[in-house]
Order: C-alpha cells, then sequence, then structure tokens
C-alpha cells in the first residue's frame, strides 16, 4: 500500500490514538504523542494541513520500529480504512 498523499498532522495523531498514543503537549504548530504500550514512546508530529511524504515516512518507520511491526503493515493497519 502506498502512502496517502493528503495527511494532516492532526488527522495522523487521531489515526495513531488507535496504536495508543495521546497527545500530551503542543508547542507552537508541533504536536508530541506519547504511549506506555510496549514501553514508553514519544513522537513530535507538525500539526500542517497536510505532511510531506518523508515526514509521514520517517513518523510511520519510527512507530512501526516501537511497535516491532513492518511499515507497510503500520500503513495497511492506519490507512486501509480510506480505500
Amino acid at each position: 500500500m502506498r502512502l496517502p498523499r493528503d495527511v494532516s498532522g492532526n488527522d495522523l495523531a487521531k489515526r495513531l490514538e488507535s496504536l495508543g498514543y495521546r497527545v500530551s503537549r503542543q508547542t507552537g504548530s508541533h504536536l508530541r504523542l506519547s504511549t506506555v504500550d510496549r514501553g514508553v514512546h514519544h513522537v513530535t508530529i507538525p500539526a500542517h494541513r497536510n505532511l510531506r511524504l518523508g515526514t509521514l515516512s520517517a513518523i510511520l518507520a519510527e512507530v512501526a520500529q516501537h511497535f516491532g511491526m513492518s511499515r507497510e503493515a503500520l500503513i495497511e493497519r492506519l490507512f486501509s480504512s480510506d480505500s
């Protein structure tokens, strides 16, 4: 599955809630999400209208590594309902 091209930072934050992430703080235009599932993990997401593909890819790779899954499996889990 390809990366979606029109994902906003807020949309990604909502999708990551299904993995246990919650917004722990916001500084300016960046959201800090935290989870305690499988250990404590933090990720920072720009709250921009459309995330750049490289930024989205890096965030998803970091989350996938934390959960011990492939990036493709994570993309499928988060975005499969859009098809």
